[in-house]
């Protein structure tokens, strides 16, 4: 298999829930990483999805990075085929702290910071998931699963519910200490 699209990382910490019963897809994705990998460059970088009406347009919505350059990478190369394909690029700043007990993301945006931190990891395992609707794109890496997963948005919290498998056929709640996607 021929790879022409990848991005590696190290540090990342993934969350997607939902903010209430009955909702048929997650309204909040907050998926970074201390450091990723790309083509186009490397920088802190991940996902923000933010919808807390979900009668509502998002009021966060995109890929961001520290980067604009590889940003812009993800949508075109990794997430093609997906509703993030066109997403829009925002620079922000992402901070990743990892102890033994858990692990915390603080991502600040304009107009938002984004706190989140998952406690209860399990053991850490090897994963090798094939394409799937949603990922387009084999996934690799290391990963931990939370117990239990907290938000704040702008210092609120934010109510959670974990579903059981995520988007991309994984936990919802991770700490993923390195990994790749490549198509």
């Amino acid at each position: 298999m021929s790879i022409n699209n990848w991005m590696s990382w190290e540090g990342g910490v993934d969350l997607v829930a939902k903010t209430a019963d009955g909702l048929e897809m997650p309204n909040v994705i907050v998926h970074v990483a201390r450091m990723v990998h790309t083509p186009a460059g490397s920088s802190p970088s991940g996902m923000l999805f933010w919808q807390p009406d979900p009668a509502a347009p998002p009021l966060a919505f995109g890929f961001v990075s520290g980067c604009p350059e590889v940003g812009a990478y993800f949508g075109k190369h990794i997430f093609a085929g997906t509703p993030f394909e066109n997403a829009p690029v925002i620079v922000g700043k992402i901070e990743i702290t990892t102890t033994p007990e858990g692990a915390t993301a603080r991502v600040e945006v304009p107009g938002f910071v984004f706190e989140s931190a998952l406690t209860g990891l399990g053991e850490t395992v090897v994963i090798d998931r094939a394409p799937a609707a949603m990922s387009p794109f084999r996934q690799q890496g290391l990963e931990a699963a939370a117990g239990s997963a907290t938000l704040k948005v702008n210092g609120e919290s934010v109510a959670l519910i974990l579903p059981p498998v995520s988007m991309t056929g994984g936990p919802c709640a991770v700490l993923s200490a390195s990994g790749i996607y490549a198509r």
